[in-house]
């Protein structure tokens, strides 16, 4: 006869004393981790509603920073815990006190910008024995400002992205997702009940193009744009996603700063524009970077519809080296405006830069390929109950959760890719 599993066996253990994370499982080659995060609260994000709060507000959910973990702080509903967190679920009765297999408490999430997700990290640090034992992620695409009321009505369809799941506890759940299509809100359900610290939903952002051409002049670098980031040089303190947030810098680790070089060569960035577009003027920033900022800077522009960027002779400047003032925001206007995919930003001979905005107007061309990719993600999903769970396969996460070292105030030291 086979021995039922255990259902403790996802737990973590107690906490014992010392660094928190020393046995947390990290969920370790993730590829969609490097893409950017669509529920950012710093890109707009956020939680909109949850049908339970009791011990833990739903706004945790989405700091962009990771759980802390502080075992003497308790509250007057218990202890108080850095994240999303639901009372226990109870049955019917005396005779049925446990929950039915279906019960669940849910969250509504408004992404920062409509996009494709190609993975979610259902994030339950330091919930390790109080952590949910399963959970599915919905997507829904709505047009307009909608409320909670709105999403959960019946004429809202909702499409499974990760079905419903195991999750260890004080860990990085993460679960791959492979669907082309544009989304606006999710809905994560936890099943019955418990705690997450973070939800990460990692993907790429499809601006509305009927959006950017009421704008006229955007910025073709931002993410929440379309641009992105496709390469980097450097990553070790920070990364450079940072440079395209749409928010301002707040203190020196919200930056791209890279370590300090020993030989004679310099740091770069490779960004791809929301579209074909000619830039006509350019913000480079350095706030808070005072003893660390880049000494100088230069931007090369790329027309990949045109050549081939491997082509060293594809590459034309749009900015010479130009020196860089520490915690300042510099304002350039370019000489000559030309046509461009692609921007590599380079910084000499290292530092760091806080953010940079590059404002242009999108091409005939640019226009035309966001409204086509914004045509070809259009979501039409299959309708779903709001108030009862998604059937569905369990799905297997997309890597194993393995132990983490113990937390350090920086990330670890990344291979340098090779200089330009």
């Amino acid at each position: 006869m086979t021995a039922a599993p255990d259902p403790r066996a996802r737990d973590a253990r107690p906490y014992a004393g010392g660094d928190p994370y020393a046995d947390y499982r990290d969920a370790t080659d993730l590829p969609f981790t490097s893409l950017p995060d669509l529920a950012d609260r710093r890109l707009g994000a956020g939680v909109i509603a949850a049908n339970d709060e009791f011990f833990a507000e739903r706004e945790n959910l989405l700091i962009p920073t990771p759980a802390v973990f502080d075992p003497e702080a308790f509250g007057h509903k218990g202890k108080i815990m850095d994240g999303w967190e639901t009372r226990r679920r109870r049955g019917t009765g005396p005779r049925t006190p446990h929950p039915a297999a279906d019960d669940h408490d849910w969250a509504l999430i408004r992404l920062g910008a409509p996009g494709v997700v190609h993975g979610v990290v259902v994030d339950t640090a330091h919930f390790r024995g109080n952590y949910p034992a399963s959970a599915s992620i919905e997507a829904a695409a709505v047009d307009g400002h909608p409320g909670p009321e709105r999403l959960l009505s019946d004429d809202v369809a909702w499409t499974e992205l990760v079905s419903r799941s195991p999750l260890f506890g004080h860990a990085a759940n993460g679960f791959a997702v492979e669907d082309p299509r544009r989304w606006t809100h999710l809905r994560l359900r936890v099943f019955p009940d418990g705690g997450v610290a973070r939800l990460r939903v990692h993907g790429e952002v499809v601006p509305d193009p009927g959006w950017l051409d009421a704008l006229g002049t955007v910025d073709l670098a931002a993410l929440e744009n379309g641009g992105a980031v496709e390469d980097a040089s450097d990553r070790f303190y920070s990364p450079p996603t940072n440079l395209i947030r749409p928010d301002r810098p707040r203190a020196m680790h919200d930056a791209w700063e890279t370590r300090r070089r020993r030989d004679l060569g310099h740091d770069w960035v490779l960004l791809r524009l929301a579209a074909h577009g000619e830039i006509d003027a350019v913000e480079i920033d350095t706030s808070y970077l005072k003893g660390n900022a880049a000494g100088w800077v230069a931007l090369l522009g790329c027309d990949t519809g045109a050549t081939d960027p491997a082509d060293p002779a594809a590459w034309f400047e749009l900015l010479p080296r130009t020196p860089l003032q520490p915690d300042t925001r510099h304002r350039l206007r370019l000489e000559k405006a030309r046509p461009a995919t692609h921007v590599r930003v380079e910084v000499f001979p290292d530092g760091g830069l806080s953010r940079l905005r590059l404002f242009g107007r999108l091409t005939a061309t640019g226009r035309q390929a966001l409204a086509d990719r914004w045509q070809a993600t259009h979501a039409a999903p299959r309708p779903a109950d709001p108030t009862t769970a998604t059937p569905g396969a369990t799905a297997t996460p997309a890597a194993a959760a393995t132990p983490r070292a113990a937390a350090t105030p920086r990330a670890a030291a990344t291979p340098r890719a090779a200089d330009a």
